[in-house]
């Protein structure tokens, strides 16, 4: 990782809103990887998300930290777009993609949200701090093949397995496939959470919706 990097991700843990967003931009304008900027956002963000379970940080300084990442992924998207060869003209499938309730954390939601775009998926992005009734209806609306829920901070692992556990009842479980994705998820969160697998970045979410899909 270079100076620039770090320094980044340090302005954007800090709050530095005006100083982080003038230095992407300028990482991004000299050619620097659109998606590795992205993930020195997700990499500032889990600083964000400790310091705020440490009671250092409160919501106001996490909403900040949403909107320094929301005008950063504005920038970084369309170059995200321009560097790939783009999806195929006809979609492979439907994925639905949410941060569960509880969680206002978006940016490694919205890191797979552009690479299943380019890949080829047609994502239905709720957004964040989505409850599991709007899950749910979307499910009905959409009949996707995946489902994913995004949570970063460890209270989202209580809202992911609540969530899962109310689209069972809905009758929706046996028809879906459900990835999980955050700073903190591993094989115990996933066995927890009754999801089916879960991921530690973007391409792990496009290659389970690839398997996922091309098996069904």
């Amino acid at each position: 990782m270079n100076k620039q990097s770090e320094q980044l991700i340090e302005l954007i843990a800090d709050m530095k809103e005006e100083e982080a967003l003038d230095l992407a931009k300028e990482m991004l304008d000299s050619g620097y990887d659109p998606i590795s900027v992205l993930n020195h956002c997700r990499e500032a963000m889990e600083i964000v998300g400790k310091r705020f379970e440490l009671g250092e940080y409160f919501l106001t300084e996490l909403m900040l930290a949403g909107e320094m990442l929301t005008q950063i992924s504005s920038k970084a998207k369309p170059l995200i777009k321009d560097s790939q060869l783009g999806g195929e003209a006809s979609s492979k499938g439907t994925v639905i993609i949410a941060t569960v309730h509880g969680d206002l954390h978006d940016i490694g939601k919205n890191i797979v949200t552009f690479m299943l775009d380019i890949n080829g998926y047609k994502v239905v992005d709720l957004g964040i701090d989505v409850p599991a009734d709007t899950i749910i209806d979307s499910i009905k609306q959409q009949q996707p093949a995946v489902v994913g829920l995004s949570g970063f901070l460890t209270l989202a692992f209580e809202s992911m397995k609540e969530t899962i556990e109310e689209i069972q009842k809905a009758g929706l479980r046996d028809n879906i496939k459900i990835m999980i994705g955050g700073g903190q998820v591993d094989e115990y969160v996933r066995e927890y959470t009754g999801a089916d697998a879960f991921g530690l970045n973007a391409m792990d979410a496009v290659s389970l919706c690839g398997a996922w899909i091309k098996a069904a």
